[in-house]
């Protein structure tokens, strides 16, 4: 490793660029998974099953 310490503006606004970047994908992706989550709440159908279809027991 080397001894030297980056201590330029250039090497400072590449971390604050990276670290900026690396935050707008987490949030990106949270969003996303709440999205997706929104959406399968807001769906209401039942999930698949192996099994017969469901009727509402109001039907004859």
């Amino acid at each position: 490793m080397s001894d030297d310490n980056d201590n330029s503006l250039a090497g400072k606004a590449a971390l604050a660029a990276g670290a900026a970047i690396g935050s707008a994908a987490i949030a990106a992706a949270l969003l996303f998974v709440k999205r997706r989550s929104d959406r399968k709440k807001a769906d209401g159908k039942p999930g698949a099953t192996s099994t017969a279809p469901h009727y509402p027991t109001e039907t004859d």
